[in-house]
Formats: structure tokens, sequence, C-alpha cells
């Protein structure tokens, strides 16, 4: 018996992962990517998945990390990014990071050998024609302006936007090691990691307040169309970051805690820029929290004021991409169906979320959902106590207020973090076996994650039906 294809517009890590959930199922799937008949601001190839911002998933500690969590809870579910992922590993600390090249090329490789998935090079430019019954439009953060508007008409609701900006890349060979040297913070060893994971550039107080003062005086990419967009807290500039006080930058990405200067222990940074690995080879890195709408002329002379960083060569410099996302909570139901529309979902950033893994997963459980539906087979949505479920509960109905309530905010993207989880039962048990002396503190709160976490897990798997199966997930 045929079955009718799920349409999924966007190929990036929202509908890659869609795709795979989907086909996996047994559907049939369009993948349509308008790259490279139409190419973005920020997109520099045609690979399906392709990361425009930063090269890392961020942590992968499924004890006491809520994004280590969702990392987790995506390898229960067969994830294809988080596969492709673990397979094109740098190391990173504590932290999950990509060969970015890599990862791509092994994303796109997947679904072109699927049988059930076609993949289609084409522009949609408005929303999926009614006979694209089942169908999921996961173009993300540079969604085409012709489809932006197509959805805010159908709609009846404003885009909403706002600046992501991008990290410069710098060679290795051009950063002075006798001035930087490799550690990561408090030596923390993770995934394919060594405890020496990012070189560090150290600063004294002269220097760095110089520094901040540079970043302050620099040209800037003047806005004219978007003027006035607000920025994700999560991913400001780092000019912005230091209009907001000279201290701000120390006590951010350039916090010296945690780390000791090999070439000079005794003497303690005022401040460090990092830099964090960007490909397999170790010939790029990237640095770390260094969004940055600086001119280019002015983002070379002004990142070349960093100790060690003086005869920097950049493999690519930063720059800023639009993101756009719909009024999500007012919009989609609990499958990330358009309320107006049954059948066709949003998946992806699109929808609110913020980071790589979250996009990646709302896109696993869009797929899912539609696969479910095509099928005949209705799905429940996954537990508000899972990762999935948390974010799917801020992106469907996180914090909706009348217009008339007082205080009422307006729905901005988030990142998944325990902020969004329910609250443990009130007789859950902290305290580990055998614990001696007063527990509160960090110990109370490190033990508070950890039940968390294990409740999510166990209610993860028994949403995916796994729950008799030990997986090297945990």
């Amino acid at each position: 018996m045929s079955i009718d294809p799920i349409h999924i517009v966007g190929g990036g890590l929202a509908g890659s992962e869609a795709a795979w959930q989907a086909a996996q199922a047994g559907v049939p799937v369009v993948l349509h990517e308008m790259r490279p008949v139409r190419g973005t601001d920020a997109h520099k190839t045609e690979g399906l998945a392709e990361l425009v911002c930063s090269n890392s998933f961020r942590s992968d500690d499924a004890e006491t990390n809520a994004v280590g969590l969702l990392h987790a809870e995506m390898r229960l579910g067969n994830s294809l990014v988080m596969a492709c992922g673990d397979a094109h590993q740098v190391p990173a600390g504590g932290a999950l990071a990509v060969d970015r090249d890599g990862f791509s090329a092994a994303v796109t490789a997947k679904l072109e050998a699927h049988p059930l998935i076609t993949i289609v090079r084409e522009e949609v430019t408005g929303l999926p024609p009614a006979e694209w019954d089942q169908a999921i439009v996961a173009t993300g953060p540079l969604t085409a302006p012709s489809l932006a508007e197509a959805i805010a008409a159908a709609t009846g609701a404003d885009a909403l936007a706002f600046f992501d900006a991008i990290a410069p890349i710098v060679h290795f060979d051009t950063i002075d090691m006798d001035t930087c040297w490799f550690q990561s913070r408090y030596d923390k060893v993770g995934p394919g990691g060594t405890g020496k994971d990012y070189i560090n550039c150290p600063m004294n107080r002269e220097q760095y307040e110089a520094f901040v003062q540079e970043l302050l005086d620099g040209g800037k990419t003047e806005f004219k169309q978007w003027e006035g967009t607000p920025y994700f807290d999560g991913c400001l500039p780092v000019e912005v970051m230091a209009e907001r006080g000279v201290e701000t930058l120390r006590h951010g990405p350039m916090k010296p805690m945690g780390l000791t200067n090999a070439h000079d222990p005794a003497t303690k940074p005022y401040a460090v820029a990092q830099l964090r690995q960007d490909n397999a080879l170790g010939t790029l890195y990237n640095m770390v929290g260094f969004q940055t709408k600086l001119k280019h002329g002015e983002q070379v002379r002004v990142l070349r004021t960093i100790p060690g960083l003086e005869n920097a060569e950049f493999a690519r410099l930063g720059g800023l991409h639009r993101n756009t996302y719909i009024n999500s909570p007012t919009l989609l139901d609990g499958t990330l169906q358009l309320k107006s529309r049954p059948g066709l979902r949003f998946a992806g950033q699109i929808t609110g979320c913020e980071g790589y893994i979250e996009s990646a997963a709302i896109g696993l459980l869009a797929g899912r959902f539609a696969a479910a539906a095509r099928l005949g087979r209705p799905l429940a949505s996954p537990p508000p106590t899972t990762a999935f479920g948390a974010l799917l509960g801020h992106i469907t109905g996180g914090h909706i207020v009348s217009d008339d309530e007082p205080g009422k905010r307006s729905f901005q993207p988030m990142n998944v973090n325990f902020g969004l989880f329910p609250p443990l039962a009130a007789d859950t048990k902290l305290k580990p076996e055998g614990f001696e002396g007063r527990f509160r503190g960090k110990d109370k709160a490190v033990a508070k994650k950890k039940a968390l976490t294990a409740r999510a897990l166990a209610d993860c798997r028994a949403w995916l039906g796994r729950e008799s199966q030990a997986t090297a997930a945990e």
C-alpha cells in the first residue's frame, strides 16, 4: 500500500532530523532545500545540517546539565544529528563539539542514501500547498523573506526577529603559543577531550580595559532595515556585552576562573580569551563567545590586540544574520501543528527554541508527530518531565499571558534549561546514602539536578517504549 509523503521545507538541523525520524518510521519524505538554488547570508556550502555559528553542541553531561540530558534523550530516540555528531566530535572539554564539515557531509550522505527520502533542491516561496496535507516548515533563522511573509499572512501575526552573531575562526598556526596555553576550565575532561581542549589568551587589567575600550570604539555594522530588533541574550555580540559595563566580559566569556597560565603560574590572569578547536584536523579554532557585529577590518585590528593573537590569520570573520521566529504559544498546538491548519507543523528555531540541539530535538518531535499522523497512529506528547517535553512545553505554551495582565511579556526564544522542568515531588530523596556533613548549597543543587535527569531519562524511555533497554545514551 502506497503512503503519501511528508513534505519538509528546510534542510538544516531540524529539517534533517525530522526527515530521518519520519523515514525511519516507514513514511516517505520529500525534503525541500533551497541551497544552492538560493543562498543565505550565513551559509557557505550546500550541505544539509550546515553549522553556521559555533561548532559546539554544548555540554554532554547528562547528569547535571539540561543540554547534556537532551543529548541523551535524542540518542535514546535514535537521532541522526547526535549519531553524526558523536562520529565527528573534536576535543572540547566537557562539551560535544564537532568537525563542522565532516558532520554536515555525514548527515547529507545518510539522508541521500535513505530509500524513503527524496531531496529536492528548490526554493519554496510560500506556505506548503494544501495537497501537502502533512508538511513541516523547518526553515530556521534564515527563512527566505517570501516564505516569512506568507507565514505572517497565514497566521495573522507579525514576524518576530532578532540578530544572531557569528564568531570568528582563527588559523591555529598563527596563534602565539609562547603566550597562550592549552587548558580546559578547571581541567575538565569531556567527550574526546584531555582537559587541555581550549587555547587560552591571558590579559592583565590594563590590556583587558584597553580591549574593552577598543570594542566600544570600533566601527560596527549599521542596522537599517532591521533597526531596533532585540538580541537573544544567549548569543550577544561581544561589543554589546562590553556596552553593559567594563566588567561584563570578565564575568562572561572572558572569565579567568579555573585557569592557570602555564607560562607564568604565579600570575593570575585578569581576563582570558578562549578558542576552541573547530575541525578534526585541529587547524582551525573559533573564538568562544566572540560573536561580533564589528566591521571586518575593525575585527582584524581589534582582535589582534589580544595577547597571542597579534599575528592571527582568520579563516572566517564574524558577522550577523537575521533570526525569524513565530509566536508559537499562540499559533501551535501540542504536536507543533498550526492551529488554523492541521497537518502543517513547524520545527526548529523558527518555533522559538534556541541552539543546535534544541532545534534538532524539535525536528525529531515534529518528524515523529507527522509520521504518526500519516500512519493513523496518534502519538502522545513527551512527558513534561523530560527535556523533550520541557522544551516543547515552552514553545507551545510556556508563558502565555493575557493582554490585560500586568507584567505581560512577549514570547522569547529559549535554550533548554532546568527552569523549564516541573519541580521534583516533595518527597524526593536527594541526600545520597552515606553522605556525611551538612547537605546544602552546591551538594544539594547537584543532587537536585541528578534527580531531575534520572526522572527525565526514565520517563523518556517509557515514552519511547524502551523501559527495559539499557543504552550507552545514559
